[in-house]
C-alpha cells in the first residue's frame, strides 16, 4: 500500500496545529524546508519543527531545500524530525555523504533528494545509505505545480536498483501528485507520496487520503 505524506506548505499557517490534525490519517507529515537560496523561497526552519513535533504522532518527512544542509542536519534530528532529506545539488558527494551519516547518527532515516534536471545517476554514490530516495516531479521552491509526467523514467531507473540491491529504501514522489497523477506515480515504483494542495484543498481530507492511497 502506498505511503501518503502530506505536505504542510499547503496548510494554513495561522492554524497549524489544527491543520496537522485534519491530516492524521496519513502515514507522514511532510515538511518543505527552504532557504532563499537553494531554492527561490522561504519557508519554515528548525523552531517550527520543533514546535509541531508534539502536535502529531505522525513521523516527521523533512525535506530540505538548502544550500550545504550539512551545516543544520542534526539539528533537524534533535527538534523532532524522523526522516531527513537532503538535495544532492546542494553540497558536495563528501558532504552529502557526510550530512547522510550525521543523519543516521542520530538513529534517524537518511536520503537525498533529487531535482527534475539531475539524472537517476546522481542517487548511486549514496544508495547504501539511503532510507528514502525522493524524486522531485516539479521544481522544488513552490507548490502548486503542475505533475512532470517525464520523470517516470528516472523513477523506474531508481526503482530498479533499490531492487537490484535488496535496499530497505523508499521511493518518494513530490509535486504535482493528486488522484490520477498518484496511480502514474505508483506505477512506476514510487511507495511514498507527497501531496500537499490534493490533500488540504479536498472537502474531505481522510477520504482524499485514502483515494491517494489506491
Amino acid at each position: 500500500m502506498l505511503k501518503i505524506a502530506p505536505s504542510i506548505l499547503s496548510a494554513d499557517f495561522a492554524n497549524l496545529e489544527r491543520d496537522i490534525r485534519r491530516v492524521d490519517t496519513a502515514d507522514y507529515l511532510h515538511v518543505d524546508v527552504m532557504d532563499g537560496l537553494f531554492v527561490p523561497n522561504i519557508t519554515i526552519g528548525i523552531p517550527v519543527v520543533e514546535a509541531i513535533r508534539p502536535v502529531t504522532a505522525l513521523p516527521l518527512d523533512v525535506h530540505l531545500m538548502i544550500d550545504r544542509p550539512v551545516r543544520y542536519v542534526e539539528q533537524f534530528c534533535r527538534a523532532g524530525a524522523d526522516i531527513v532529506t537532503v538535495h544532492v545539488e546542494a553540497d558536495s558527494e563528501e558532504n552529502t555523504k557526510k550530512a547522510l551519516s550525521l543523519i543516521r547518527a542520530q538513529g534517524k532515516r537518511a536520503g537525498v533528494v533529487l531535482k527534475p534536471g539531475t539524472p537517476a545517476e546522481a542517487a548511486l554514490p549514496f544508495l547504501e545509505q539511503c532510507a528514502m530516495v525522493l524524486v522531485m516531479t516539479v521544481e522544488p521552491g513552490f507548490g502548486g505545480q503542475a505533475f512532470m509526467e517525464d520523470m517516470m523514467p528516472k523513477l523506474r531507473t531508481l526503482r530498479g536498483w533499490i531492487d537490484q540491491r535488496g535496499l530497505d529504501c523508499e521511493l518518494e514522489v513530490d509535486g504535482g501528485i493528486g488522484p490520477e497523477t498518484c496511480k502514474t506515480a505508483a506505477a512506476n515504483g514510487a511507495t511514498v507520496l507527497v501531496a500537499g494542495s490534493a490533500v488540504y484543498h479536498a472537502q474531505d481530507i481522510p477520504a482524499r487520503i485514502r483515494e491517494l492511497r489506491g
